[in-house]
């Protein structure tokens, strides 16, 4: 997207991506519909941005979710507002877009040049990069560094990038939207690793969000897990563990539930007697039957059901998560995201410090970063903030 702004404003642009072909985590993202931004208002979706909302909302505003649609039409991919708001392309996926998207840069006359691992600066100030011919140095009047978080990476962002910012201020790249280690008994793990957990509502601290969830061997994710995953892993961080609570019946209301439950026949077994009058899948009875073991009240099913607690003992490593907070100091960059210790170089993404739940939200704000970050860069320097 910088490289686009950047060649639409008349500058020379070519694209040194260290990976043997470029958009690969684009790709990825793709498998999943490639969720591009979210139709909810506007002031909603800043929201989503949390404690960066106030740094990232200039750039958003300048290329809100309406303007990214339109982008996409105007390579040829239309896009639909799925039933959660959440917008995608027709395709469903990112091959067709990324096609269109490369012929456009090629009209524009941008270079792309894989394989050109960026090592850091020569004393000159010049940039360095590994290639497969050896080390090459380039001096371009303008930088945009859009390197990534630490997420998924061997697709390319490992974060391996902070080392080379010795003198910038960077905070700690943390794993974001991401699931959590629960200890599971042998047998839940065995029969239900796998295993959905569909039309429930999760809580904590405060804040509940419905949708779905999965067990897995390690643990549990989701993303009605994802959504609060950033209050979780702060907490675990703190206080070494969080408890998470599970809403079996979102649907209806605690008393309600109780009269259906919370007397049980004594012929008849908890499994179905759970099954029966609560509705209860039997990876949902599993969980009950395993708060039960681990000493919950038993004189209260439709709390158990209404509020299941899950201790989760940490995030999963920041390897396999969706996306990475921190990056960046916002302190570190002027206006126009241009370093401040680093007269023209700038950076975008999830190279910058901020987070936000999935649902749009991340894709918008690194197309949108990117574009500012591409269009300040292709100004000569008096004009830049």
């Amino acid at each position: 997207m910088a490289a686009e702004a950047a060649a639409q404003s008349g500058a020379a642009v070519a694209v040194l991506d260290h990976m043997p072909s470029i958009a690969r985590k684009l790709l990825i993202a793709g498998r999943g519909g490639l969720n591009l931004t979210h139709s909810e208002p506007l002031e909603t979706f800043l929201d989503r941005y949390g404690p960066a909302r106030e740094a990232l909302e200039r750039f958003i505003r300048a290329f809100p979710p309406e303007a990214l649609v339109a982008w996409c039409d105007a390579l040829g991919q239309p896009t639909f507002i799925g039933s959660s708001g959440r917008v995608f392309p027709r395709a469903m996926k990112a091959s067709p877009l990324l096609r269109a998207w490369l012929a456009r840069l090629a009209s524009l006359g941008v270079a792309i040049r894989p394989r050109h691992r960026w090592t850091g600066f020569a004393q000159d100030g010049a940039l360095r990069f590994a290639t497969p011919d050896g080390e090459r140095l380039e001096r371009p009047d303008a930088t945009v560094l859009a390197l990534g978080g630490a997420s998924w990476p061997r697709l390319g962002s490992d974060g391996a990038w902070t080392a080379l910012l010795p003198d910038v201020a960077i905070a700690p790249l943390r794993a974001s939207n991401m699931g959590f280690a629960v200890s599971w008994s042998d047998h839940l793990r065995t029969r239900f690793a796998g295993t959905p957990l569909k039309r429930i509502a999760l809580s904590f601290g405060g804040a509940t969000t419905r949708g779905e969830a999965m067990i897995t061997a390690q643990g549990i994710e989701g993303g009605a897990v994802y959504a609060l995953s950033a209050a979780l892993r702060d907490t675990i961080a703190a206080q070494g563990c969080a408890t998470l609570y599970i809403d079996m019946r979102p649907d209806i209301d605690r008393d309600a539930l109780a009269q259906r439950i919370n007397a049980r026949p004594g012929a008849v077994t908890l499994s179905n007697h759970l099954r029966r009058a609560a509705g209860l899948a039997p990876v949902a009875i599993a969980l009950v039957q395993e708060a039960l073991h681990h000493g919950a009240p038993r004189n209260d099913l439709a709390a158990l059901v209404k509020a299941l607690p899950v201790t989760l003992a940490a995030p999963f490593p920041i390897a396999r998560a969706i996306s990475s907070a921190g990056g960046i100091a916002w302190s570190e960059l002027d206006g126009g995201l241009m370093l401040r210790r680093h007269p023209g170089i700038f950076a975008c993404g999830e190279m910058l410090d901020w987070e936000a739940p999935t649902g749009g939200y991340l894709l918008q704000a690194c197309f949108a970063t990117g574009r500012a970050a591409g269009l300040t860069a292709a100004r000569p320097p008096p004009d830049r903030p």
